[in-house]
């Protein structure tokens, strides 16, 4: 195994970036929290969006300067595509590519068009990456709290010899050289990030969440202790696992707790669920994923929104909200903010 290497603050020239003009295309989570965090670092910024519509309405109100897309690839040195994965390819080809010059650095966050040959670029541009590990919301909270998310970055094409200095001073300025940068490749992090949301972060969670509260109820529990037991406490055992390991999280809970987990929790995610898990891998891996996704948003998203609907209109969702209203933690300091971000 590899010496893990942390790049920060003081590994980076934190000056490159701001003699470049960068063009953050999309005003998104990731849009939001990457461009006013480089904005706030004293880079020159500018956004790309449909003019008129939401995400440029939302933009002028943070006071940030938009342009067309194509205007603002022809302006800038950085284009950081920042839109979703489904539509990056087209705009790319329609808006992108066509205004392209040697010499600029194509930029994402996720490397899925990239990997998967979606987005083709020309062999005088330079590709790079840089992934915030964690939402764009919590990208600019964690800024404005003076501290950062850890990123990670990859060079694909590297035409004027700096690529990696220029993602590392990028990443330094939306906040991650205060907290870590570790480096990588396309191909890693487009596989690792998807398997880890289907696997673990989000498809894993939330069945596991869902189908746990849905035995407790069907055994004749109230909903809102089900809620608390199997959805609200999930936090508190994740932050301590995240600041410690599992074994912090294990010194910090009862005996009986510990004993639970070490005697049942290999009962439930056991071999099958790992033979499901390699499954879920070798689609990531071979492509068929990346296709079935695609393909499902080229044709309208009909089965995504049955399922999106069916996850909003489950008994949990409903039971969530009447408490997280109920109680403090639900109106105060929230990250999102629909109307604005």
């Amino acid at each position: 195994m590899e010496n893990l290497k942390i790049y920060l603050d003081n590994d980076i020239n934190k000056e490159l970036i701001k003699s470049k003009r960068i063009a953050i295309i999309g005003f998104g989570s990731q849009g939001y929290g990457q461009g006013l965090n480089l904005k706030d670092s004293g880079c020159d910024v500018i956004f790309g969006l449909r003019q008129g519509g939401a995400s440029d309405i939302k933009a002028k109100d943070y006071g940030l300067t938009t342009f067309p897309i194509s205007e603002v690839v022809k302006q800038a040195d950085i284009i950081q595509v920042l839109i979703p994965d489904e539509v990056q390819a087209k705009v790319y080809e329609e808006e992108i590519k066509p205004n392209l010059r040697a010499g600029q650095y194509l930029m994402f966050a996720h490397g899925f068009n990239i990997h998967y040959g979606y987005i083709k670029a020309p062999e005088n541009v330079n590709v790079i990456m840089v992934a915030p590990k964690a939402p764009g919301h919590t990208v600019r909270s964690e800024y404005k709290a003076g501290r950062g998310v850890p990123s990670l970055i990859a060079v694909y094409q590297d035409c004027e010899g700096n690529a990696k200095e220029i993602a590392l001073s990028y990443a330094s300025a939306i906040g991650s050289g205060r907290t870590g940068i570790i480096e990588t490749t396309f191909r890693e992090e487009t596989e690792t990030d998807l398997f880890g949301e289907q696997a673990v972060l989000c498809g894993g969670c939330t069945a596991l969440i869902k189908t746990a509260f849905e035995t407790l109820v069907e055994a004749g529990y109230s909903p809102y202790m089900a809620y608390f037991e199997v959805c609200h406490e999930l936090k508190l055992i994740v932050d301590l696992i995240y600041q410690g390991g599992i074994e912090d999280m294990h010194y910090s809970i009862s005996n009986n707790a510990e004993y639970g987990d070490l005697t049942r929790g290999n009962k439930l995610i056991n071999k099958n669920v790992k033979d499901e898990m390699k499954k879920i891998l070798v689609e990531i891996q071979n492509g068929k994923y990346a296709k079935e996704f695609m393909e499902e948003m080229a044709n309208g998203g009909n089965k995504f929104n049955e399922l999106r609907s069916a996850s909003k209109n489950h008994l949990i969702e409903k039971i969530g909200s009447e408490i997280r209203t109920a109680f403090k933690w639900g109106v105060n300091n929230k990250l999102i903010d629909r109307a604005k971000n």
